[in-house]
């Protein structure tokens, strides 16, 4: 029987740890898939649109690494906007997100998006309360003409309880490697945990469109959030991944040397073998 992947993807996780190995296993075999998902696209010219958000520490990043490591850049590209310049503040509110929508052939995932409004732009006061409003009046609409454009739109909110953020705020602290992942805003944001909950909730009324739900993520578990969120992305295009298969390349011989004399190695400089 030919595998899809819209096969029990409300099913529980199997009880039991996730052991190395069969994480592994997993995540290799969907990966496979994300290239053959990636020809797929390029061959049929789509345009899909992935929005990841959620709370912080929940692991967007994590699976956004996972999804695009196997992928051509110039297929599948991340868009993470900083803060609004002064000219984009005074720019129609979408405008800035627009000029990073994907044209025919491409897959371009958001980490972060305009719902910045509805979250930290609401809680941190950055926007005003008719700005909010405005925002939740007219994302439908801007969401709904992307549709009829022809891009498929994807939202995932990533989840993670306040006892598993706590313990991934700590550890970030601990680590210098990691430090990097905390922000003021973030930490302000854990101050603020039932303000967003709340923020979350009313965007989740007014934003949970019938042609682009959200797709909620359970992220207490990294690991398996990844393979859940994964295999859900590759259900949603529509794409028969048991009959593609990659084509078949046959390395050419290398040209016959030509008499060309190349300069001696000393006219060069290398980086010292330190290892």
């Amino acid at each position: 029987m030919a595998r899809t992947h819209d096969e029990g993807r409300t099913r529980r996780p199997e009880p039991g740890p996730l052991t190395d190995e069969r994480y592994s296993k997993e995540l290799r075999k969907l990966q496979l898939d994300l290239v053959k998902m990636q020809e797929w696209i390029v061959e049929n010219g789509l345009k899909v649109l992935v929005i990841f958000e959620g709370r912080d520490a929940a692991g967007k990043g994590g699976v956004i690494k996972r999804i695009t490591e196997s992928l051509n850049p110039r297929v599948c590209r991340v868009v993470a906007l900083a803060k609004p310049t002064e000219r984009e503040r005074t720019q129609w509110y979408f405008q800035r997100y627009a000029a990073h929508l994907p044209a025919a052939g491409e897959m371009v995932l958001f980490d972060r998006s305009w719902y910045n409004r509805a979250g930290v732009e609401r809680v941190m006061g950055f926007a005003t309360k008719s700005e909010v409003q405005e925002f939740f009046r007219s994302c439908p609409e801007f969401e709904h003409s992307l549709i009829r454009s022809g891009i498929l739109l994807i939202k995932y909110w990533f989840s993670v309880s306040d006892d598993e953020q706590e313990r991934r705020f700590k550890e970030r602290i601990s680590n210098p490697s990691k430090r990097w992942k905390l922000s003021p805003m973030d930490l302000e944001a854990r101050a603020r945990w039932f303000d967003y909950a709340r923020a979350k909730d009313e965007m989740f009324a007014a934003t949970d469109l019938k042609p682009a739900p959200w797709y909620v993520v359970e992220g207490d578990d990294k690991r398996r959030a990844r393979l859940n969120c994964i295999h859900h992305l590759l259900s949603q295009i529509p794409c028969p991944y048991d009959k593609i298969e990659p084509a078949k390349l046959k390395l050419p011989k290398r040209q016959k040397p030509t008499g060309y004399v190349r300069p001696p190695r000393s006219t060069q400089t290398f980086v010292p073998e330190v290892y």
